[in-house]
């Protein structure tokens, strides 16, 4: 079976920016196919670039992703590396500390070639938020996204979520 690496990104303190570590923590307490990982990233994305050049081969990201629905509404989205590799070569500018899906993306597809890296597939589990401010917690509906969110990822691992392939945006 292939290594998968479930990884919850986004700010606790920044409110429902929490919502992937949230996710992540709920996962971890969940059964789950002997080949997948699931880690709380947090705001810590260059160690998440570095630790998928192990092997990983597909990677699930959960992250708080505006995309105008109504807040706690989940969305799964298919993309690759090569989508989001910088064409000038130069990378992104690294800020531990603002890291969302796309940066993190963008600097794995600049390390994967050079390093061997074997990510091919890459899905984002992504919920609309309602309040990204200083702050500790989910909004409501956010948090109520929660369960939903966790039912997803493990029917994605098993292979009865359906995706549809984009470009994450943040």
């Amino acid at each position: 079976m292939n290594p998968t690496l479930v990884a919850g990104i986004g700010n606790i303190f920044l409110g429902d920016d929490g919502f992937g570590s949230e996710v992540a923590q709920q996962l971890a307490k969940t059964a789950l196919p002997p080949n997948v990982e699931v880690a709380d990233i947090g705001i810590r994305g260059v160690h998440l670039a570095y630790q998928l050049l192990n092997g990983y081969e597909t990677l699930i990201l959960i992250d708080a992703m505006r995309r105008g629905e109504q807040p706690g509404t989940i969305t799964v989205l298919e993309t690759t590396l090569a989508a989001h590799a910088d064409p000038t070569g130069a990378g992104p500018p690294v800020d531990p500390h603002s890291m969302g899906p796309d940066a993190v993306l963008r600097l794995l597809a600049g390390l994967a070639e050079p390093l061997g890296a074997a990510v091919r597939r890459v899905l984002i589990v992504g919920c609309e938020p309602a309040v990204v401010e200083d702050g500790m917690g989910l909004s409501a509906p956010v948090a109520a996204a929660v369960p939903t969110a966790v039912t997803t990822i493990v029917d994605l691992l098993i292979g009865t979520e359906t995706t549809r392939e984009a470009q994450c945006t943040r």
